[in-house]
């Protein structure tokens, strides 16, 4: 069962329910960065919040990056609209098809990794995109030693058992759909088919499962990564390093992750109600956070370079009426928390969204 909070949140949620058209497009521009950017960041990618916005609703690259983290953001983008087409058909069930080709999406194509063994010994290996794994693969966790995940030759039966789970389940009906996500989260990272990618698939399957019964989706933010992580490495210690068991594992053998995911979930979807009901100037919202400036005048300057993305500062000073050194410092303070920023253009670009 869900968390009282969880359930009070989830009401408010169904008390605005429908959105207006303009709210569903704010939400779904506002999840399309947050997800991408976070789910993306926590495997490593580089982009920041500001480029991966640039990027994904305007099509455009700005800044110092590799190649190579742009493309991935750019399939992480195709893979969350494949997601989202595949959760409208509900009356099907879910396939390993869909899993696979979802992972083909998001590393598009095959690639190899070099790496250098102890002992300066060069070795490689291949990637393989929509394909299971053909050896294994471990982490070494935080405590210093190695959790190895199910072996390439037990992975297809595992994934077999685990659509087939899920399916018969969702039919059964005796796991709320909140729960039914977190287990296969659990139960898929167990797996780990995949020999890259795995993270950013099952947090892809969660939004699946809660999009495909109508609940709002979920970001798991990359500030708070090692609390999801630790939340998973509590869950593995009762459950076992047997990666079977994993892969079979209950909601109650697993009720540390499961909390975690509860609160955070609580968290996602108490601000998409916020996100929507609260219309004040001073609010906004950045990566999934409220944003209260303590002064009117932050909220100025950002509408007006919304308005104006070539303001100059005598601009400003003439629109907000405050002193250029006060502009400036206001203006270095929003730069270097990331929500805008200049190009070498002396464009002005504002990437933290206004609540009105």
């Amino acid at each position: 069962m869900e968390s009282k909070k969880l359930e009070s949140a989830l009401e408010r949620w169904q008390n605005i329910q429908p959105l207006s058209e303009t709210d569903r497009d704010r939400l779904s521009r506002r999840f399309t960065v947050d997800f991408n950017y976070n789910s993306n960041h926590i495997e490593g990618n580089t982009l920041t919040y500001g480029q991966t916005e640039l990027l994904l609703l305007f099509g455009k690259v700005a800044g110092e990056a590799d190649f190579r983290d742009y493309e991935e953001m750019k399939a992480s983008n195709v893979g969350l609209k494949m997601m989202l087409t595949e959760a409208t058909e509900t009356k099907q069930p879910l396939t390993q098809n869909f899993i696979r080709t979802l992972h083909k999406t998001l590393l598009r194509e095959d690639y190899t990794v070099y790496r250098t063994l102890p002992g300066g010994v060069q070795t490689s290996y291949t990637i393989h995109a929509g394909q299971y794994k053909t050896r294994p693969n471990s982490v070494i966790t935080r405590y210093g030693d190695r959790f190895e995940y199910a072996s390439p030759e037990e992975t297809p039966a595992l994934m077999t058992d685990l659509v087939d789970w899920y399916n018969q389940a969702e039919t059964e009906g005796k796991l709320t759909p909140i729960e039914l996500a977190i287990v296969f989260h659990y139960r898929y990272i167990r797996i780990h088919p995949f020999e890259d990618g795995n993270g950013r698939i099952a947090r892809l399957m969660v939004n699946y499962i809660l999009s495909r019964h109508g609940l709002p989706m979920i970001v798991v933010r990359s500030r708070t990564k090692q609390d999801y992580l630790e939340a998973l490495h509590q869950a593995d210690l009762i459950v076992g390093g047997t990666p079977s068991a994993g892969a079979h594992a209950s909601l109650k053998q697993i009720r540390p992750f499961h909390k975690h995911m509860l609160n955070l979930i609580t968290k996602e979807v108490e601000n998409d109600v916020l996100f929507v009901t609260e219309k004040d100037e001073n609010i906004w919202w950045y990566d999934g956070e409220r944003v209260v400036f303590r002064t009117p005048t932050y909220a100025k300057i950002l509408r007006e370079l919304q308005i104006e993305s070539n303001a100059t500062l005598a601009y400003l000073q003439q629109e907000v009426g405050i002193n250029r050194s006060a502009l400036q410092k206001m203006l270095q303070s929003l730069q270097e928390k990331g929500f805008v920023q200049k190009d070498d253009a002396g464009q002005w670009r504002v990437f933290i969204t206004p609540s009105v």
